[in-house]
């Protein structure tokens, strides 16, 4: 055979297992920080769950029953009633020149009382229901994360198979009205304090989650409203309009969901109050976990 087509040859057959090469380092090559996004950045790799029980063995059976039962009446007991009110929604005065169009115009809305979680989900709760931690970074009582809208769907629809009651996701105004903390607002621009750092993990005191409930409560009681890690809404997104509200549950669909008040990777002005964010429903990023709500307890 003719040497050049020897060459050629040779070369062809090594050209897919470079490309395969290549396309193995670009996908797991990790992602840099990023400090403003609008949606977030990328996330980085999904952790693998871990392993699936051995439900034959007694003592892991139960162990899991005990440990599910404790982690049901933690969230029961952590439950903060949030008296009905009215308040204006939005960029409001205190946000100053940090509030965004998408926060714009400012509007009235009432809402009936309900019930919010004074903590994010932690790994110890999601796990005991799921029976697996999605989360990048490891620890029961840090809150659970890389977990999507649809996730939550999901997690919710199961735990209340075990409660017998309808958690579910916050509304975006119930989220904002407990974030400013309720009928006890004091109008900080962050959740509980002007002082981010003291209710927030943030981009500049943190490189990663920590613990639920390590820094100042809100006045209602509820820790880590602002940072930590973003908390999933119940609503599609939508612009705002002028016009006052009632218990608002946002657009009927939509493309994206609503997440707020900011992450430990982000800058102060993510953990406003009034912040917005948004991401696609089958999204989960290192950053990105829940918290609960039930209208009735």
């Amino acid at each position: 055979m003719n040497p050049k087509h020897i060459i050629l040859t040779l070369l062809l057959m090594l050209c897919p297992i470079g490309m395969a090469a290549q396309s193995t380092i670009t996908r797991n090559k990790p992602k840099p920080a990023v400090t403003k996004p609008k949606p977030a950045a990328k996330p980085k790799p999904k952790a693998k769950p871990a392993p699936r029980r051995n439900s034959t063995h007694h003592s892991n059976s139960t162990s899991s029953t005990v440990s599910l039962s404790a982690e049901l009446n933690k969230l029961i007991n952590n439950m903060v009633y949030v008296s009905g009110g009215t308040f204006t929604m939005g960029g409001t005065s205190e946000q100053g020149s940090d509030a965004e169009s998408i926060e714009k115009p400012t509007h009235s809305v009432t809402l009936s009382s309900y019930y919010i979680c004074k903590y994010e989900v932690t790994q110890a709760l999601w796990r005991a229901v799921m029976g697996s931690n999605p989360s990048y970074s490891k620890g029961d009582n840090l809150p659970v994360e890389c977990v999507s809208w649809n996730d939550c769907q999901t997690f919710i629809k199961r735990l209340n198979s075990y409660t017998g009651r309808d958690f579910r996701l916050p509304t975006e105004a119930e989220w904002e009205f407990a974030a400013r903390g309720g009928n006890y607002s004091r109008h900080y621009k962050y959740s509980g304090s002007n002082n981010l750092d003291d209710v927030a993990w943030h981009g500049d005191n943190s490189d990663r989650t920590h613990p639920v409930g390590t820094k100042r409560p809100n006045e209602l009681g509820l820790y880590d409203m602002s940072g930590n890690v973003f908390e999933w809404c119940s609503d599609w997104y939508g612009t705002y309009s002028s016009y006052s509200q009632t218990n608002p549950t946002g657009p009927d669909s939509g493309s994206y969901c609503i997440n707020r008040g900011g992450a430990f990777a982000y800058g102060a002005s993510r953990h406003r109050s009034t912040d917005r964010s948004y991401s696609t429903p089958d999204t989960y990023y290192y950053f990105l976990g829940l918290r609960l709500v039930l209208s009735q307890l």
